[in-house]
């Protein structure tokens, strides 16, 4: 009798405490959920995480781009020119510019290994932290190549070869990670993919009739507009402040990349303090 007595007891008391977590913190681990724009992987995510983290990533790589071309005549977001060029110098029998062609391949190649190496390595022992050290690696390649301008063989012909492929290993590394964090909905640095989708995805417009469906279809398109006008914008931005700073434009994908990583802490504190003040009145 006792014994029974007692399980009531604990019973009544957990569900006691079932309901107050229930009450108090739902909307807390929410809110939580809510403003994390890289922490979350796969089904974990959502729209606003995709919309965020790809406005702000397409735009570095607009302005990283552009600061390439204009600097060193070189495209530093993707490889398919860069595969072109290097099929024609052999063609040509110029190996040595050919050699050129292939390291900016392997450079963005080996950007995108290291950058799933990490994620893949450090998501077995601190999930939240897994975007940290890639875009911290970014981070630094920029801020060092911002500040390049400096060297007297800033100019010269290998160095500018060194710097061209440290840019396509940044982007290598910056679009594996967005890709692996959100399952290949969101890439950032190239566009020829964005408008093959875009174009299926418009063409779907006149079939899907379920509002559901509609929905869904249209939200995706608003993701790839954003990605693409962010790239644009970046890529406008960093034209105008380069006949002015040069490699120093690198500086702006840098404060960039340094929000994106303090994004979240910030807001979170920002509506945690919110909720304390609000509770209090």
């Amino acid at each position: 009798m006792k014994i029974v007595i007692t399980r009531i007891i604990l019973l009544k008391i957990l569900n006691s405490v079932y309901v107050f977590t229930d009450k108090y913190f739902s909307k807390f681990v929410v809110l939580k959920k809510c403003t994390k724009m890289l922490r979350h992987k796969g089904k974990g995510r959502t729209y606003s995480h995709n919309i965020k983290l790809a406005s702000i990533l397409s735009c570095v790589a607009g302005i990283v781009n552009i600061t390439s071309v204009l600097k060193y005549h070189t495209l530093t977001t993707n490889i398919t020119g860069h595969f072109a060029f290097f099929s024609e110098e052999l063609v040509l029998k110029n190996y040595k510019t050919a050699v050129v062609y292939l390291f900016y391949i392997l450079f963005f190649l080996l950007g995108a290994f290291i950058s799933n190496l990490i994620i893949e390595w450090v998501s077995k022992y601190k999930k939240q932290a897994l975007y940290t050290i890639p875009i911290s690696i970014e981070i630094f390649i920029l801020f060092a190549v911002s500040f390049a301008s400096s060297l007297p063989m800033i100019d010269s012909f290998r160095f500018s070869i060194l710097v061209a492929s440290c840019l396509l290993f940044a982007m290598g590394l910056q679009n594996a990670l967005v890709t692996t964090v959100s399952q290949s909905v969101v890439r950032t640095t190239h566009l020829t993919g964005l408008f093959t989708d875009l174009g299926i995805e418009l063409s779907r417009l006149l079939f899907y009739k379920r509002s559901i469906e509609k929905i869904q279809l249209i939200k995706s398109i608003y993701l790839k507009l954003a990605i693409i006008c962010c790239f644009f914008i970046g890529g406008l931005l960093g034209g105008f402040v380069f006949s002015f700073l040069e490699l120093k434009t690198l500086l702006i994908p840098v404060g960039l990349l340094i929000f994106t990583l303090w994004y979240d802490q910030l807001l979170f504190r920002f509506y945690k303090l919110k909720r304390k003040i609000t509770n209090h009145h």
